[in-house]
C-alpha cells in the first residue's frame, strides 16, 4: 500500500487557490458594476443639478461637488447646453458628461493585466430636455 498522508492537504490547496481567485474576480466584478452604476447616477444627479441650479452662460463650479456626491473619484467632466450659447429660457436641454475617473481594481498586483475594456474610454453621459429645466418648488433646496 502507497503511503498518502499529505494528499489531501495537496488537494485542499489546489481547490483554495481556484477557490479564492473564482471569489476575487466576482468580487471585483461586482466593484465594476457598482462603479458603473454609480457613474450613471452621478451624470444624473449632474444633469439634474444643472438644470435647476446652473446658469447656461455662468460658472458651474459647485457640479463637480454635486457629482462626486455619487462617485467621488470623478476627475474629469464636460457640460453643453443644447442649442450652445443659449439662455436659460432658450435652452432645449442640458447633457452632462463624465470624462475621466479613477476607477481601482482590486487586484493586488501592481501592472498586472485587468480588464480594461469596460471603463477605460467610457463617456458617462445624461441628456435632461427642456421640460426637466423648469425651476419647481424644490430646486431651491436642491441647490443649496
Amino acid at each position: 500500500m502507497t503511503r498518502q498522508h499529505g494528499a489531501t492537504l495537496v488537494e485542499f490547496s489546489l481547490v483554495l487557490v481556484l477557490f479564492l481567485t473564482f471569489t476575487l474576480g466576482l468580487m471585483d466584478f461586482a466593484r465594476l458594476l457598482f462603479t458603473w452604476n454609480a457613474a450613471t447616477e452621478a451624470t444624473r444627479h449632474g444633469a439634474r443639478y444643472a438644470a435647476a441650479c446652473v446658469d447656461p452662460n455662468g460658472s458651474d463650479g459647485e457640479l463637480l461637488n454635486k457629482m462626486r456626491e455619487m462617485l467621488p473619484a470623478i476627475s474629469a467632466y464636460s457640460i453643453a447646453w443644447n442649442p450652445a450659447g443659449c439662455t436659460a429660457s432658450t435652452c432645449q436641454g442640458v447633457t452632462v458628461t463624465i470624462t475621466d475617473f479613477d476607477f481601482q481594481w482590486l487586484a493586488p498586483i501592481p501592472d498586472a493585466v485587468r480588464p480594461t475594456i469596460l471603463i477605460p474610454g467610457t463617456n458617462f453621459s445624461t441628456y435632461l430636455p427642456r421640460e426637466s429645466l423648469r425651476q419647481d418648488p424644490y430646486s431651491a433646496t436642491f441647490c443649496q
